[in-house]
């Protein structure tokens, strides 16, 4: 459970700055300019990551502490995809202004997959043996 208390501590942050950056309190328009298939190939390895290390780390857990967790691993990490997008030019931006959703739709789909699978990954009785 350490783990998660920095990771949450981690999203929060990289939240903190994507939100004052989205406000216009910090200046960080034009610092990384990432194309579509770069900021989808982040949101797509972040899924997969944080759905895999999901089913990791609440294999025999609780249902009540799966659910506070699935909070920390699929709500957190787009806080990154956020902080990304708001480091693309401005004109970038403004041209493609739904392209962080869309990495988040990604993100979702990339993050479900293990964990829609993760019964399916239990090893199976053979028949007849």
């Amino acid at each position: 459970m350490a783990i998660e208390l920095g990771l949450l501590g981690l999203f929060l942050a990289l939240w903190t700055v994507a939100l004052a950056a989205l406000l216009g309190f910090l200046p960080t328009a034009g610092l990384l300019n990432l194309s579509f298939y770069q900021l989808y190939g982040v949101a797509a390895f972040l899924g997969w990551l944080a759905g895999n290390v999901f089913v990791y780390r609440t294999r025999g857990t609780p249902r009540a502490l799966r659910r506070r967790l699935i909070l920390i691993y699929f709500l957190g990490p787009p806080g990154f995809i956020y902080l990304l997008r708001s480091l693309a030019d401005l004109e970038v931006q403004t041209a493609a202004p739904f392209a962080a959703i869309y990495a988040c739709g990604i993100f979702s789909i990339f993050f479900l997959v293990p964990v829609t699978l993760k019964t399916s990954a239990t090893p199976r009785r053979r028949i007849g043996r």
